[in-house]
């Protein structure tokens, strides 16, 4: 079981590396964490939904994602209250403080799917989750240390050296955990090394007198980890620094923000600038497209939205004949009307879309689970993506329908004037064909390799970055 010394010390890669390079030796490897905290998602090939994350390590163990690699994915919805989706099936919204209630229940589903997981898997390779040290959350965890106890999975700990003090966060662990959870810590990785490793064999060979713990390794910082997908927003990133010839293409971010991984596509284009706008700055005049991404609470990000500006900065936008694309949440932004009868975003209300789509939504209980393809109006450009939203929009524009679904449904709209549209759909961009046509609406031509190609390369290349600077052999060996 792979844990951290704190967030985004670089688990989840680690994890992904590990499972192309045992998968790369024959082993039947699979991902597992036991729980997540995420509004980037995936669809599972089972019809649930899992943390990108998870999916990513999936395929580089080149196997299907399944919703018990993932059991229990926490979606925030607000500061202090998120979704429970329990084994890819949302099952309540919980508060914060009534969360420690629910994991007895939670850690039940948790072994039921890591003993699903191992009957047909040679190694499982666990992540954990947060920070292992976080003491005041130990009473029922089933995240870190709870699951290794329950499990008798030996675990090690990964600090990131990149963000100093790392060997204060590795001995600091043990100094402040229960005596029984530091005695299932076997060895220790530092991540994220600049330089000469010479220079830190000292501070390798410090921490492991301090802890007793084996040094597994010095993992060197990989560039092109920048080439994979980002799951938590705070991996987000544009790709501001392009030549003075590439399309601008503008971001807005949302406070939840959802299924970011939109972007990753474009931000690989040489010839695309992936602008995010944060809050408190203006959308840039000089934007070819403004693309709203998903939410996981619209109408609240759509309140956010209108509280900087951004609304009056879009109508700007397309008065000087910019392109607007709304993904998810941000095609029922972009509709006349939102209504959530239900309250099932909180209280029941309607609010005013922004008016740039004559369409209107109303969210429904039903969340909408699929992976699809089919083809974009009218050019006839093959797609494959998926859906994960609640609500149903109609109105006179999605007579003008974004896309035609294999089984022949319609989906999204776009305005009389064609330069305003909105979908469904996620991972349209990852499709070459479908980012060269969009590209070339903006006027610019599709320079990058092949978007997937591109991914499977960053996989192996860090597979292999990983073999050669931990030991392996040793990991394999704690796991039987």
């Amino acid at each position: 079981m792979i844990q951290g010394t704190g967030s985004d010390v670089g688990k989840s890669l680690l994890v992904a590396g590990l499972a192309r390079a045992f998968t790369e030796r024959g082993l039947r490897v699979r991902p597992f964490k036991p729980q997540n905290m995420s509004n980037n998602a995936a669809v599972t090939a089972d019809g649930g939904e899992i943390g990108r994350a998870q999916a990513l390590q999936a395929r580089a163990a080149r196997v299907a994602p399944s919703v018990h690699m993932n059991p229990v994915l926490l979606k925030p919805q607000s500061e202090v209250g998120s979704q429970v989706v329990v084994q890819g099936r949302m099952v309540a919204t919980v508060k914060a403080r009534d969360y420690q209630a629910w994991k007895p229940r939670l850690m039940s589903a948790v072994l039921d799917s890591f003993s699903r997981l191992s009957e047909d898997a040679d190694l499982v390779l666990v992540e954990g989750a947060g920070s292992a040290s976080e003491v005041n959350l130990r009473a029922g965890d089933i995240a870190n240390m709870g699951f290794a106890r329950a499990t008798d999975t030996p675990v090690v700990l990964v600090g990131d050296i990149d963000r100093g003090g790392v060997i204060a966060s590795l001995v600091g662990t043990k100094a402040v955990i229960d005596p029984e959870d530091a005695a299932m810590i076997a060895g220790f990785l530092v991540n994220r090394f600049r330089g000469d490793p010479s220079l830190f064999a000292d501070g390798m060979r410090l921490i492991a007198e301090h802890t007793g713990w084996a040094a597994l390794g010095l993992v060197p910082h990989f560039p092109e980890a920048a080439r994979l997908p980002a799951e938590d927003v705070l991996g987000l990133a544009g790709s501001e620094a392009r030549g003075p010839g590439a399309v601008t293409v503008a971001v807005p971010v949302l406070p939840r923000i959802a299924n970011f991984d939109d972007l990753d596509p474009l931000r690989a284009e040489p010839g695309v600038r992936v602008t995010l706008v944060r809050p408190g700055t203006p959308i840039p005049a000089e934007a070819a497209l403004v693309m709203l991404p998903g939410s996981k609470t619209t109408i609240d990000d759509l309140e956010a939205f209108r509280q900087e500006g951004w609304d009056i900065d879009l109508h700007a936008h397309v008065r000087r004949g910019g392109r607007v694309l709304g993904l998810c949440g941000g095609y029922q932004m972009l509709g006349r009307s939102l209504a959530d009868p239900h309250g099932i975003e909180g209280a029941p209300r309607t609010v005013p879309g922004l008016g740039l789509l004559e369409v209107d939504t109303v969210m429904t209980p039903q969340k909408r689970l699929a992976a699809v393809t089919g083809t974009s109006l009218p050019d006839g450009v093959p797609f494959a993506g998926y859906e994960m939203h609640i609500g149903a929009t109609e109105g006179p524009d999605a007579a003008r329908p974004l896309l035609r679904f294999a089984d022949g449904r319609l989906d999204g709209a776009v305005s009389a004037d064609g330069r305003v549209a909105g979908t469904y759909v996620h991972g349209l961009f990852a499709q070459d064909a479908q980012r060269a046509a969009w590209l070339a609406r903006l006027g610019t031509a599709s320079e990058g390799a092949g978007y997937e190609s591109g991914v499977e390369a960053a996989l192996d290349g860090l597979a292999r970055h990983i073999a050669a600077h931990v030991d392996c052999d040793r990991l394999l060996a704690l796991a039987r």
